[in-house]
């Protein structure tokens, strides 16, 4: 039985000022991702703070929604099978000094925060984060 999934994927601020959200998008639509939907969108920063709610006790978080914030983003629901875990080993450690060779991060991170993509790190939170973005 086959396990089909859907999950959010955000190419950040950092990877489409480079110009990389094509690229990006061929390596997911490579490991048999499928790009159910996908917009180009400027958050507020209020925004940013509603998306990243869960993260806001930790030290990092005004930071993060900041540099979310600060510049045009790709978000995408990306669907197959096992989609939630096949998406994060893609994408690599949060790290991008950490990350594998061949994953996303490895390859375009720079830096901790500036990590070129964000995937949902769960179903339940896959469905949260799909939400905010695409409310149909």
């Amino acid at each position: 039985m086959s396990n089909i999934e859907r999950t959010l994927s955000i190419i950040k601020p950092d990877a489409v000022e480079r110009n990389l959200d094509n690229e990006i998008k061929d390596i997911f639509k490579s490991q048999g991702f499928s790009i159910l939907k996908e917009k180009k969108i400027q958050l507020e920063k209020f925004e940013a703070e509603k998306f990243y709610k869960i993260h806001e006790t930790k030290p990092f978080y005004d930071d993060l929604c900041s540099y979310l914030a600060s510049g045009p983003i790709v978000v995408m629901v990306l669907e197959k099978e096992d989609a939630v875990l096949g998406n994060r080993e893609l994408m690599g450690a949060t790290n991008p000094k950490e990350a594998k060779e061949g994953t996303i991060r490895k390859k375009y991170g720079i830096s901790i925060d500036k990590n070129s993509v964000h995937g949902s790190d769960s179903l339940e939170n896959a469905k949260i984060e799909i939400d905010f973005f695409f409310k149909d």
